[in-house]
């Protein structure tokens, strides 16, 4: 009788015991299961991979922006504000630009809303969730921005940015303030890519060409000096501005630029015959530019728009200056002797 006992009794001890290893295994796993349930309920917070909002950005004048919700409606007063928000991906909600807005082609069909001295009237009728404003424009549209801010519209003042490193951070600011800010970082990337290749290229110049940069033709002659854009990519690709002496933008005479006997001369402004103009100078038969047709046209959008086309910009500078290093600009870039072969085709 005592060994029948025992026997149940070692049976009743196993199957207590798989039991027990068996709980303890289901309970070993409760943690992964909670985790694995956690992870879930945090990617079912942002389905869709959208960027969260709200937002919270500080503008060039100080004033601090917060934005609850993705803007459905903006109004865009410069163009390389407007550029911007075309290449983040929010032209759709661009329901206003400026005036001299051109690029890209569809904001030819989106409501003009002004120049510097800006409709507010009409601003405020369109209902913007958001007004992208320049730090340039200020000395002329201070009071209509803040006859804006009083209507109760959110204005976001973009900084003038000075640099390539103050353009990156301008696209990164937009781009957060739309909702597309893995799309600004992404163009931000590929103009620091673009800017790379361009710096590494000028490493082959030998000797640097002297340029002088025509931003507005006779008789009154502007150019920029030190401490501008333009300067910035003569530095980067190992030219000299002719001008370099002279801060910020100043007018030269005809005979200063024949003095300082430039090699290159840029144009930037008008179409193919203001580098005709330029050939047919009365004393400019001397200068190096001249006798050796290295005068240029570059598109002046490209260079002094802060925005994504920026790094092309540089790039078009760079193969009218050194086109034997860069190339030869493929439309961006035009130069007598292409003329004379176009109109030979």
């Amino acid at each position: 009788m005592s060994n029948r006992w025992m026997k149940w009794l070692a049976v009743f001890l196993a199957a207590l015991l798989l039991t027990a290893c068996g709980s303890g295994k289901d309970n070993a796993n409760e943690p992964q299961m909670k985790q694995e349930e956690g992870t879930a309920d945090k990617q079912d917070d942002n389905p869709s991979g959208k960027q969260a909002f709200p937002v919270t950005e500080t503008d060039a004048v100080g004033n601090e922006i917060t934005l609850d919700k993705q803007p459905e409606k903006i109004v865009s007063m410069i163009p390389s504000n407007t550029e911007i928000l075309f290449a983040v991906g929010a032209g759709d909600t661009v329901v206003g630009v400026g005036d001299y807005d051109d690029y890209p082609a569809e904001v030819q069909d989106i409501e003009k809303i002004g120049g510097q001295e800006f409709n507010v009237e009409k601003i405020i009728g369109l209902a913007p969730d958001i007004v992208f404003a320049h730090e340039s424009a200020l000395s002329m549209g201070e009071e209509g921005l803040q006859q804006l801010r009083d209507a109760g519209l959110t204005v976001f003042v973009v900084k003038n940015a000075a640099d390539f490193d103050e353009t990156y951070s301008t696209i990164g600011q937009i781009g957060k303030l739309t909702g597309h800010e893995d799309k600004a970082e992404e163009i931000v990337e590929d103009m620091k890519a673009k800017v790379a290749e361009i710096e590494e290229k000028a490493k082959d110049v030998k000797e640097e060409k002297k340029v002088f940069v025509e931003t507005s033709p006779a008789p009154e002659i502007y150019t920029p000096g030190s401490g501008t854009f333009m300067q910035q990519f003569l530095d980067m690709i190992h030219a000299e501005n002719v001008a370099g002496d002279q801060e910020g933008w100043v007018m030269m005479d005809p005979e200063e630029i024949v003095n300082r006997n430039p090699d290159v001369i840029m144009v930037m402004y008008g179409d193919d015959s203001a580098v005709d103009a330029v050939y047919e100078r009365d004393g400019f038969g001397a200068v190096s530019a001249i006798k050796e047709k290295e005068v240029v046209r570059v598109d002046e959008n490209t260079t002094s728009r802060t925005g994504p086309r920026l790094a092309d910009g540089l790039e078009a500078v760079a193969k009218a200056v050194y086109p034997e290093i860069f190339g030869d600009g493929q439309g961006d870039v035009q130069n007598d002797d292409e003329d004379e072969e176009d109109q030979a085709a």
